[in-house]
């Protein structure tokens, strides 16, 4: 689009990246703006799992965490073989869904990121309802192949958005600037930074 930037035209389908399985199809535009900012997202997706359950799968999710004794701590999700344990399958999880906001501002035309690893992920106990973590997660920058290293601190309850701060340190250029908050939510209901933990 003249004098606007690149705009594309995109039909996808998802899955649920556990256990592969047909999640709904997309259909969205992206614009790239000329000018270096957050790409321009409009989406509408049509879901093969329905609310409800949704809601009954983060509700198992949160109350595994809750149930806890002590705070979770975790280092190096996945391990060098691909494992991850499974008392930390709901830290991955919300990693998963809170790094996606964190690449989704970082992306732009020609770089892409992917969640690589959880590096240290520590829990903090809270006096109200919320679940929040800090984590240390390694993004893959795509076709640089570098690894970028972001802190991010994420808190969640069902049924509430799924809020973000973090900020990423690039090898060559230091600190890169980060967001205050990003929000998204982990119960798939806002289409443009949602996900389904």
């Amino acid at each position: 689009i003249p004098e606007s930037g690149h705009k594309y035209y995109l039909q996808f389908s998802t899955e649920d990246y556990r256990t592969g399985e047909d999640a709904g199809s997309c259909l969205a535009t992206v614009l790239y703006p000329k000018k270096k900012s957050p790409p321009v997202v409009s989406i509408k997706c049509s879901h093969t799992k329905d609310q409800k359950e949704i809601q009954e799968e983060d509700n198992r999710v949160y109350q595994r965490i809750r149930h806890q004794t002590k705070p979770i701590t975790g280092n190096n999700i996945p391990d060098s073989y691909g494992n991850i344990e499974p008392a930390l399958e709901p830290v991955w999880a919300l990693a998963v869904a809170g790094s996606s906001s964190i690449m989704w501002e970082k992306s732009t035309e020609t770089l892409g990121y992917f969640l690589a690893q959880v590096k240290s992920v520590r829990q903090w106990i809270r006096k109200d309802d919320f679940i929040e973590f800090d984590y240390t997660v390694l993004l893959h920058e795509m076709p640089t192949q570098e690894m970028i290293s972001c802190h991010m601190r994420l808190t969640w309850l069902p049924g509430h958005p799924l809020k973000v701060k973090h900020f990423c340190a690039a090898e060559s250029h230091g600190l890169a600037e980060g967001s205050g908050a990003e929000s998204g939510s982990a119960a798939g209901g806002s289409a443009e930074k949602g996900a389904s933990v």
